[in-house]
């Protein structure tokens, strides 16, 4: 496909100069929202978030940070993340973001890996995980703390103080002397098949990515984006970073994952990006709230969201709805639509997900509901994005077209491959990885991909995730994974089968489905327990043959088990995004696979 040159919409030439650039433009509109100390909704400008970003920074350089160094972050998605990230970029320095939720050791290989100088903790729980291994890290010279005091970290209050006292001059050449060229970030990979790679992207990549989405018109200036995603991850940060440029707000979550829907309705944002597993959940409760009601409600919420399915594939088409199905629409709309947008705040334009695939019937569900929820590919080594489906341009199932700028096309064997300016440069200190992915000039992205006559692109899986059964048959799991969970009592899904006669699937329990089931069954709703309960088993196994008629016969579950407890990050079988690390769940559980295979 053609690559176009995506014209850039503000001044910015680096991320560095990024914030510099927005708040000249926006200096008095509201940058941030966050919930204060005394629970209220508080803002800062564009001009007070410049302020405290430059104190910062320079405070880093009264600190010692030169250009090049590495400096990592390790804390949760809250302002003075952002604040830390802005500060260190201008001094030249590479940020190394570390997922808050790692564990000691896993921070121990991110720090020495990439030979982190210096390494922000967000409060004492972080810092706790630096104290563990602070003696086999020769490289760490200093740890600050962005929230409290300790005798062992410069605390944020103490660097404002030296960045007050530098000379202003200073911050300005540093700025001024970050070039495009330049790195910004050493991003480590999940590592769902081995250990993390640290993606290597430069000021350029990023940038250009920006200009890509800005063109794409995703946000808006003085629009709110509420944010909870890890800034651990390239899609949290090109959202920082792309709501900034264009004027806009981030509203920062409150850290609590049971008020992500509430904050959502008080914050009233315009835009939600989030990762499928969210919109699964408020999915799932959704459709569970309206079968509890039985009778009369029930079906009204049935037929208002097939009136809404009926709306928008007569909009889509650009056709114009009949009396009738206006009439019927306004009726479902105020009884049953309207409450479902309000969900989400009642005021959203885009809804975006990414970072992992996600359910069509669900896509569908929010379409026919009103919620504008867009699908999008892309990954680290792309500086986040690649693809994209847009307003008024979409197709349920693909991941859209390439964004302005990008060039994408399927090798021989399937694989997806992507050019374009946003490509990273490469593996930190692993020049074979790095020679395996881009060739020529192409980024071979390894995922499985088709592209329709319209151009726009279908994920069919991962090459390193496709199962070979013993008969030679090539499966990707993934879809069939994906139909499993769309049971509300499946939170997880691994199917099984490489160099085995037929397909097995590991089943783990959705907690809040499971204490509604045992509730409705009248019997403990503990996992373990459930997990072994005669009606839970021919729920999921009901439901499994309803999966299996959409497959054909190798590609279908013969048996299945489900286990004890809910796959977790902290178990290891999981990536901070998510993500299943298949090797090491077969593992885990390889004497339960043998057991469905040989009982």
């Amino acid at each position: 496909m053609p690559q176009t040159d995506p014209s850039p919409s503000s001044s910015s030439k680096t991320l560095a100069d990024l914030l510099p650039d927005a708040a000249e433009q926006y200096g008095t509109n509201d940058a941030f929202m966050f919930k204060g100390e005394a629970g209220n909704w508080e803002t800062r400008t564009f001009d007070q978030v410049l302020d405290e970003v430059r104190e910062i920074s320079l405070g880093l350089v009264e600190l010692g940070v030169a250009h090049g160094d590495r400096i990592s972050i390790l804390g949760n998605t809250r302002p003075e993340w952002t604040l830390f990230d802005f500060a260190a970029m201008a001094a030249g320095a590479v940020v190394v973001p570390i997922y808050q939720t790692n564990s000691a050791s896993e921070c121990e290989y991110v720090l020495e890996h990439s030979g982190a100088r210096f390494v922000v903790v967000e409060n004492e729980e972080q810092l706790d995980k630096i104290r563990a291994i602070r003696d086999s890290l020769p490289a760490l010279e200093q740890t600050i703390q962005m929230v409290g005091e300790a005798e062992d970290a410069v605390s944020m209050a103490r660097l404002k103080e030296m960045g007050e006292a530098a000379d202003r001059s200073t911050w300005d050449e540093r700025v001024g002397a970050v070039s495009g060229d330049d790195i910004c970030k050493i991003v480590y990979t999940s590592g769902t098949t081995g250990p993390p790679k640290g993606c290597v992207i430069s000021h350029g990549n990023y940038r250009a990515m920006l200009n890509m989405a800005e063109q794409a018109n995703l946000l808006g200036p003085g629009e709110t984006t509420f944010l909870f995603l890890p800034l651990a991850h390239v899609f949290a940060l090109l959202i920082q970073y792309g709501v900034l440029d264009v004027g806009g707000r981030i509203a920062f979550w409150e850290r609590d994952p049971l008020r992500i829907v509430p904050s959502l309705s008080e914050v009233k944002p315009e835009n939600f990006p989030s990762v499928p597993r969210i919109f699964e959940k408020v999915h799932d409760t959704i459709i569970a709230g309206a079968a509890n009601a039985g009778g009369v409600k029930a079906g009204l919420f049935k037929w208002a969201i097939k009136v809404g399915m009926r709306m928008r594939e007569v909009e889509d088409e650009g056709r114009t709805p009949n009396f009738i199905l206006r009439k019927q629409y306004e009726i479902a709309d105020r009884l049953v639509l309207k409450t479902i947008r309000e969900v989400f705040g009642g005021r959203l334009k885009l809804a975006l997900t990414g970072a992992a695939p996600i359910d069509p019937e669900i896509l569908r569900f929010f379409h026919a509901a009103g919620v504008p929820l867009l699908e999008a590919w892309g990954m680290t080594e792309t500086s986040t994005g690649g693809t994209a489906n847009l307003p008024g341009a979409q197709k349920v199932g693909t991941v859209g077209k390439p964004v302005p700028g990008v060039e994408v096309r399927i090798a021989d064997d399937g694989e997806l491959l992507v050019r374009g300016d946003n490509v990273f440069q490469g593996y930190y200190k692993n020049d074979e990885a790095t020679r395996e992915v881009l060739v020529d000039g192409w980024l071979h992205t390894g995922d499985l991909a088709s592209i329709d006559e319209d151009g726009y692109v279908t994920i069919t899986g991962r090459k390193k995730e496709i199962i070979i059964t013993a008969g030679g048959k090539n499966i990707t799991p993934v879809n069939i994974e994906a139909m499993i969970k769309r049971h509300p009592l499946v939170s997880q899904c691994v199917v099984v089968g490489d160099r085995k006669p037929y397909l097995v699937a590991l089943i783990t329990l959705d907690q809040e489905a499971l204490t509604q089931f045992a509730a409705e069954q009248g019997t403990l709703d503990e996992p373990a327990a459930m997990a072994r309960n005669k009606e839970v088993h021919e729920t999921i196994e009901n439901h499994i043959d309803d999966v299996n008629s959409h497959f054909a016969s190798v590609e279908q579950i013969k048996r299945f088990e489900i286990l004890p407890a809910d796959l977790t990050q902290e178990g290891g079988e999981l990536t901070p995004t998510m993500k299943l690390k298949r090797p090491v769940i077969v593992s885990k559980y390889e004497d339960v696979i043998e057991g469905l295979y040989s009982s």
